[in-house]
């Protein structure tokens, strides 16, 4: 079954085409690379899928249900999660309060303003709820000895943990990753590429990765997708796609 199916996707800005005919099927449970040089238009892929940007053209389907032109808000309800090439965490929230911003959309955990301000009973089986899923999830990452700290306090590589963690508390059935391992060294790779993996096997996750470390993308990815100039350059198994001569030419430069 395929839980992201994408059709003749495209967008321009003024007469740029930034995007052409862009296609993609990911399976349930799948882990799927998306890759190519820069400028190729990955993150424009990324924006339309998430509703940052509209497309022009095409069709984004999430378990069959089409979500094209949607808001933000309204696709991350519907279940797709990302995290960005750029640490974007609340560096001013402890650990904790940052799993639990991604927590907010979901109905077991919503209160009034009214009963936040008056602190009625549900607020505090709310917070209680919240508190105890984030730890929960914190825990997964071994991040829960650090619950009470500042996130901007942080090693990089927790930070990118605490951002994943964030993501899978909006509880979505696809998360993107965008560039993961910008930014890391070998062992925060390698520690990573376990994260990823444990991941999509713990929670039974479905994973889109933007990525140019072509080691952890030959590591765990099982598909490719690889664009060029906004079009599908290449796509199929990562071994096969990988050694295609138009891809080593285009992406690799030889």
């Amino acid at each position: 079954m395929s839980v992201l199916e994408v059709k003749n996707l495209g967008i321009s800005f003024g007469g740029l085409r930034a995007v052409d005919d862009f296609h993609l099927e990911i399976k349930k449970g799948q882990l799927y690379g998306l890759i190519g040089p820069n400028g190729a238009g990955k993150t424009t892929v990324f924006n339309m899928l998430t509703g940052v940007y509209k497309p022009t053209d095409g069709k984004i389907l999430l378990d069959g249900e089409d979500i094209t032109g949607k808001s933000t808000i309204e696709i991350n309800k519907d279940g797709i999660a990302r995290t960005f090439q750029n640490i974007r965490l609340f560096s001013d929230l402890t650990v904790l309060d940052n799993v639990k911003a991604g927590l907010h959309n979901q109905k077991e955990y919503i209160y009034s303003t009214v009963t936040g301000i008056l602190r009625l009973p549900r607020y505090y089986q709310a917070e209680r709820a919240m508190d105890e899923r984030a730890m929960e999830l914190l825990k997964v990452f071994d991040l829960d000895g650090e619950a009470a700290y500042q996130a901007s306090n942080l090693p990089y590589g927790k930070q990118r943990k605490l951002e994943i963690a964030r993501a899978l508390a909006t509880n979505p059935k696809l998360l993107l990753l965008d560039e993961p391992a910008a930014g890391m060294n070998p062992n925060e790779t390698q520690e990573l590429m376990d994260t990823i993996r444990f991941v999509r096997d713990e929670f039974h996750m479905t994973i889109l990765l933007i990525e140019h470390d072509m080691k952890l993308v030959a590591g765990i990815c099982e598909k490719l997708t690889v664009l060029n100039f906004g079009q599908v350059l290449a796509c199929g198994d990562t071994s096969e796609v990988l050694k295609d001569p138009k891809v080593i030419t285009a992406y690799l430069g030889e």
